[in-house]
């Protein structure tokens, strides 16, 4: 009666039990990492409590109710609220059904003998993902009380009454337990008293079930294999309350940006990333203007904007700013005469500086990335910037790994990090919450040296850029030089005239002859743009291979049937079929990214390419599409039905081996049905 559920865990390396109050760390702090209802929380107090009845006066918890606002850094500063903590466990103790401070069963109750009489209290707000439909609710408040001594954390969910004093919502307390069963034998619980009178709404308030499944599970396994992470928890810079509204409300004004996008890229992920990065930034910098006693709103430049809808956003939430691109895109018309957008090519240097603007960005920026923190060093001693490194450049061009021992990802962001230091910058690290698995932003908003070291710090920088260049860099950088301006106004004069005669008027200008900037045109190397009668006699020639490689193979479909009418072909690894394509072919292939396996898979309607294999696909054996697809899946699904021939009803020695109706693909041109995606591209256009 009143267990929720338990999970047995074998600890063969010693983590327990401090595995398990890690674990119980991540959801008190971060909650939102398994109920994906939440946003996150707010840590409003934490310090100890009495366990036993006497225990001094404490002041009234008003500030602590009005002041807690949010995770992050507000979440930390929380921490020195044991005082109120204090006031408010008197409050709500004796609300406790058992009476008297003592917990209902099944529940562990506190204490033991022998021991000190303290517990560790945390005060939290949980906040919800998504705006609650219907009348606006106040924001559900826990209290966990966590006794080390026995191994439970015990939730008191707090309400308002009307009176404005927090009483226990006895209905829905629960306790996580550890036991230790033998030696390396444990088991996780969660157990609930009250279980038939459970309340969920669904977002802060589960359903038992979750609890006992969902949430049961991930303690368990957080509990033995907890690993320090090499990142940041998301948003520890800024305050997470703030970030959930402020992402709610422009999510609502630019949602609309998802119906009418004109590029090629995914609406959903490019609308709702910048949507996150905006929000981020405006809190930032708000918090910024408080931090300086600024009441301007800052100016940006988008160095490498893309789309342009960050710099699109920030612009109508009343930033002044522009982006700059090397190449335009289709969605800037869209936009208006207030969103500032400039089609260049930028190259370091001196003609590149920002002295009037307060911050600098990089979003994916790519190899602009490393050079970002060197502009805003050299713009003003008051430019900062925010960088998010996606793909990997050094100044001179693709990043070279030199530690083995870290992640490519976590290697290149330490080297982004020590450019910001060397330029001078206390570099701040954070998570963003966005649709990416390149999630890691850097700031730099504050320097590390006074104003009077710019010129002893310009030339650090110089030295930097160069120790960093390959041998055959380094060479011409010693026959052109660095011909910038130095904060100081002085000017290198090592400069000669080895730049072609084209560049002689910017010679003195770039601070790196060798860099590449991105070309304006895209150059399309997926196989994607190779002629289409090539790709179709390499796809046929590869499928002939197969199928004549060995006596026809049989099977059963999902229904049992024999399927030895159909030729199945055999699998070759790709470098057997490479062997039987002709050197021209082969070499064509090679100045593509990925060579003859992206055109195959490419080409999925014929082949699989599964372990460095190649297979013709089966389409019997293929597993129905799934009811929880995405709703954007499912739509592009079906609009692309019979909008393309079927190959194996034009080529296969045996046919289709689908009937036609089931066949996503016309087995004749009277079957063909225009694509509606191509329909929707006209009308835009």
């Amino acid at each position: 009666m009143g267990s929720v559920g338990r999970a047995a865990v074998r600890d063969s390396g010693a983590a327990l039990p401090h595995g398990f109050w890690a674990a119980v760390r991540v959801w008190l702090e971060k909650p939102q990492v398994a109920n994906r209802r939440l946003c996150g929380t707010a840590i409003e107090a934490e310090g100890t409590v009495p366990l036993g009845e006497a225990e001094e006066a404490s002041p009234s918890p008003a500030a602590m109710w009005a002041g807690g606002s949010g995770g992050g850094q507000e979440g930390r500063a929380a921490s020195g609220g044991a005082a109120e903590l204090g006031w408010l466990w008197r409050e709500v103790r004796g609300q406790l059904p058992a009476g008297h401070g003592h917990l209902p069963p099944p529940l562990t109750p506190w204490g033991g003998p022998g021991r000190r009489s303290e517990l560790r209290a945390v005060l939290r707000t949980l906040l919800p993902r998504g705006r609650p439909v219907g009348p606006l609710v106040p924001p559900t408040k826990e209290l966990a009380v966590q006794d080390f001594y026995n191994g439970t954390v015990t939730f008191l969910p707090l309400e308002e009454n009307s009176e404005g004093k927090y009483q226990i919502k006895k209905c829905n307390i629960y306790q996580i337990q550890l036991t230790q069963i033998e030696d390396e034998e444990w088991s996780v619980s969660i157990v609930a008293p009250f279980p038939e009178d459970w309340f969920s709404d669904g977002i802060a308030y589960p359903k038992l079930a979750w609890l006992g499944n969902e949430l049961l599970s991930k303690l368990a396994k957080w509990s033995v294999e907890q690993k320090p992470s090499e990142f940041k928890s998301t948003l520890s810079l800024i305050s997470v309350a703030k970030y959930s509204k402020v992402y709610q409300d422009l999510k609502k004004k630019y949602k609309e940006m998802v119906k009418v996008w004109p590029e090629v890229t995914d609406p959903e992920k490019f609308v709702y990333e910048d949507v996150a990065i905006a929000t981020y930034l405006l809190i930032l910098w708000e918090e910024e203007r408080k931090e300086k006693g600024l009441t301007k709103k800052q100016s940006f430049v988008d160095l490498g904007c893309g789309n342009g809808l960050l710099v699109h956003i920030l612009n109508n939430e009343g930033h002044s700013g522009r982006g700059i691109d090397v190449r335009r895109r289709k969605i800037w018309d869209m936009y208006g005469p207030g969103t500032h957008l400039e089609e260049s090519t930028i190259m370091p240097g001196d003609s590149h500086l920002f002295p009037d603007t307060d911050w600098l960005i990089g979003n994916h920026s790519d190899e602009l990335t490393p050079w970002i923190p060197v502009i805003a060093a050299r713009s003003s001693y008051l430019c900062c910037y925010f960088v998010l490194p996606c793909c990997f450049f050094d100044f001179h061009g693709k990043y070279s790994r030199r530690q083995s021992k870290k992640t490519q990802y976590r290697e290149y962001l330490d080297f982004v990090a020590q450019v910001g230091f060397v330029c001078g910058f206390h570099v701040e690290e954070d998570c963003l919450r966005i649709p990416s698995t390149k999630r890691v932003c850097l700031i730099g908003k504050n320097r590390t040296y006074p104003p009077t070291e710019c010129a002893l710090f310009d030339k650090r920088i110089t030295q930097y850029i160069n120790n960093r260049q390959t041998c055959a860099v380094v060479m011409c950088d010693r026959r052109v030089g660095f011909n910038h301006k130095d904060h100081s106004g002085g000017v290198c004069k090592e400069a000669g005239s080895g730049l072609p005669e084209n560049e002689t008027d910017t010679a003195g200008t770039i601070w790196m002859p060798g860099f590449q900037p991105r070309e304006k045109v895209v150059q399309i190397r997926n196989c994607a743009s190779l002629p289409r009668d090539f790709v179709d006699d390499v796809v046929l020639s590869v499928a002939n291979l197969l199928l004549n490689a060995a006596p026809q193979k049989s099977g059963s479909n999902m229904h049992g049937e024999n399927m030895n009418t159909w030729n199945q072909g055999e699998s070759l690894s790709l470098k057997e079929v490479a062997e039987h394509l002709n050197k021209e072919t082969l070499k064509r292939l090679k100045s593509e990214y990925g060579g003859l396996q992206t055109l195959l898979k490419n080409n999925h309607q014929v082949f699989e390419v599964l372990n460095g294999r190649v297979h013709i696909r089966d389409w019997r054996k293929e597993k129905p599409s799934r009811k929880t697809k995405p709703e954007v899946k499912r739509r592009l699904s079906a609009e692309a039905f019979k909008t393309r021939l079927c190959w194996f009803f034009i080529h296969h020695p045996d046919g289709c081996s689908l009937p036609s109706e089931s066949c996503p693909y016309a087995h004749g041109t009277e079957e063909l049905r225009q694509s509606q995606i191509i329909k929707k591209k006209k009308h835009i256009q």
